[in-house]
């Protein structure tokens, strides 16, 4: 029984620990801003074009990796730029995250 116990704490501290794993932290030097996808590797930002960078990441509000062509038009995301000011990460924000006043 002591057993049985045992392996079931086990498991859910492990489930725990996975479905801590998945939270995520923007960095605070990332703007905020509208996006939609335009065409391949184009996106808008506030209605001014961009190109995203070569590797670049979009993630959506599940926090997991989107072509950019999936962009929801008009999505509220963080993001940030590459030393050649081309978009290199994208995190499509939550509607909690969207409400949260931006620390920039």
């Amino acid at each position: 029984m002591k057993l049985k116990r045992s392996i079931a704490i086990l498991l859910l501290a492990g489930c725990a620990t996975a479905a801590f794993g998945q939270l995520r932290t923007l960095p605070q030097n990332a703007e905020l801003g509208e996006f939609r996808h335009v065409h391949g590797m184009t996106v808008t930002i506030d209605g001014t074009e961009r190109l995203l960078a070569p590797g670049a990441q979009v993630r959506d509000a599940t926090n997991l990796i989107i072509v950019p062509a999936a962009i929801p038009a008009g999505a509220i995301a963080k993001y940030t730029v590459d030393a050649q000011g081309m978009v290199f990460r994208v995190w499509i924000l939550t509607p909690l995250e969207a409400s949260q006043p931006d620390k920039r």
